[in-house]
């Protein structure tokens, strides 16, 4: 049996040096698997086999493709857009304190019969009036009102005894108003800025959310496709390694060793492993249009064909992992949290403007005016003894600059002071309306609590997939340590004999699992951290 043994070793290499002489002088590159020795590296199965390349590659590192996402995603550029949108609502609610300008123009003409004892002898009495009016009014932010305003008036008539006519006529009035309970320390107005600042924070916070978020997802996908890739280059390995066992046995069929039948487990391998070349070829393609929907401009024309290569492999970096410390800066600074107290804040918003509509609306008005009146003036005479409109004497004219001087010169005055109140009586719709708000703000500070286990529980899970993530490292790395010892060991017991080649290439296949198994673990605890890191700032998922 041994001597069998050494027979085949000898055709072994004789045979392998025969195919290299032969590739040597065919100018072709001879692999150390080929010479049935040692398994080529998986840089050195990308490079003798790599995959199918499109006309454009980018090589991206995971910061790089962040950057990317966050200049490109279309999602984090619609997010953007809320927080000016909700600039402009803020704006709108500002906008009630805007002062209005205000103003109307007036003409009229009414025919009456006459009604007073001193129309005697007039059958009908005609009057025109024309009127202007304008002036500036505003809310103010502390609940009062104001209204100044100037008025001009031009009226004639013909009826009997009429003092002018034309009669021209100016007002100045100043009004303000200013709630003293209800409307004092909160009103309609002062309620919508308030909320709408409250929401303009909301929608910061929100973006930096889906910031956040992005840059998650980005770096899964990165090492996504570096999996992906990995899992290619052990594929293709392992497809090697069936083909030249297949070489192999076919060599031996050929020189009579083993029988014919024995080929066809090799034959199956190889299909096998070709099934797995194409399904991890697939798996890249996948691999591929995740990270590039996420980082990549769809507008460019090469969307869909560029490649991304990653320019960096993930690499074993340990960090210390203070879980206390991060449940303290989940609790004070996630995205959820924050929300769940802004809504808490609306509640009290709420609160305060019920609280104040409940109140008596007391009012205080203050009115200051100024008039002045020219015209044409009739001076008239004594009534005549037989009836009739007494006779003019004479009239005097005073022009609109005369009644202007009279209403800035401050001559006719008049002013006012009132006191409005009202109260509804029995339950008012505000009554209802603040025990709503109340029961809000309790169900926001349950679910704050609630939130507050939640937070506490996944910072805990995320702490724990890393200290996982690492441990799994650490056996992975002795177990590739252990299979690179095996296959040595192998090759050692083909070269003196010992073995056969059968054995080596599954030693040269679990090698390369082997590794494979421990850059998915590298991956995983990258991946944990970047989860440990997120769930600090946004919820798990």
């Amino acid at each position: 049996m041994r001597f069998e043994q050494q027979i085949s070793a000898c055709l072994r290499r004789l045979t392998a040096l025969t195919l290299s002489a032969c590739l040597f002088a065919s100018g072709l590159e001879v692999s150390a698997s080929e010479q049935g020795q040692t398994t080529p590296s998986p840089q050195q199965t990308a490079t003798t086999t790599p995959p199918a390349q499109s006309s454009a590659a980018v090589r991206i590192g995971p910061d790089e493709a962040v950057r990317m996402a966050l200049e490109n995603n279309l999602g984090v550029q619609a997010e953007r857009l809320s927080p000016q949108i909700q600039e402009f609502a803020v704006s709108r609610a500002l906008a009630a304190y805007t002062p209005e300008l205000f103003g109307n123009t007036a003409r009229s003409s009414s025919t009456a019969p006459p009604t007073e004892f001193l129309q005697t002898g007039v059958a009908v009495t005609t009057a025109t009036n024309f009127n202007t009016n304008a002036g500036v009014r505003q809310q103010l932010p502390w609940g009062g009102n104001y209204s100044v305003g100037m008025t001009g008036a031009r009226r004639t008539t013909d009826a009997p005894r009429s003092v002018f006519s034309p009669q021209l006529t100016s007002d100045f009035a100043a009004v303000y108003t200013q709630p003293l309970l209800q409307g004092f320390t909160i009103d309609s107005n002062r309620y919508s800025v308030l909320q709408s600042r409250n929401q303009q924070d909301v929608v910061d916070i929100q973006l930096r959310e889906r910031i956040t978020q992005t840059s998650r997802a980005v770096r899964n996908a990165y090492f996504t496709l570096v999996a992906a890739i990995s899992g290619l280059e052990v594929a293709r390995q392992s497809l090697d390694i069936a083909k030249q066992q297949l070489a192999n046995n076919q060599r031996r069929v050929e020189v009579g060793t083993i029988a014919p039948i024995e080929n066809v487990a090799a034959e199956a391998e190889v299909a096998r492993t070709e099934e797995d070349v194409i399904v991890a070829e697939g798996q890249i393609e996948a691999a591929q249009d995740q990270l590039r929907t996420l980082v990549m401009n769809p507008s460019q024309p090469d969307f869909w064909s560029v490649r991304l290569e990653p320019a960096e492999q993930p690499v074993l970096t340990p960090q210390p992992i203070d879980v206390d410390a991060a449940t303290r800066n989940a609790l004070a600074n996630r995205t959820d949290m924050l929300q769940l107290r802004k809504q808490l804040d609306s509640a009290d918003i709420d609160i305060k403007f019920n609280r104040n509509s409940t109140l008596p609306a007391v009012d205080v008005q203050a009115r200051y005016g100024l008039t002045g009146v020219g015209g044409t003036q009739f001076i008239y005479g004594a009534d005549p003894i037989e009836g009739g409109p007494p006779p003019i004497l004479a009239t005097s004219q005073r022009s609109f600059s005369d009644v202007l001087r009279d209403v800035f010169g401050n001559e006719f005055r008049n002013w006012s002071v009132a006191l409005n109140v009202s109260y509804p009586i029995g339950t008012s719709a505000a009554e209802s309306a603040l025990a709503q708000s109340r029961l809000r703000r309790q169900q926001a500070q349950v679910s704050i609590r609630d939130l507050e286990m939640a937070i506490a529980a996944e910072v805990r899970e995320a702490a724990r997939q890393v200290q996982t993530s690492l441990k799994r490292v650490e056996a992975t790395q002795k177990a590739r340590e252990l299979a690179e010892r095996q296959l040595e060991a192998e090759e050692k017991r083909v070269a003196v004999g010992l073995s056969d080649t059968f054995r080596a290439v599954q030693a040269q296949r679990d090698l390369a699992v082997q590794k494979r198994a421990e850059l998915n673990a590298i991956i995983s605890y990258n991946r944990a951290l970047v989860d440990f890191e997120a769930v600090q700032t946004i919820p798990a998922r």
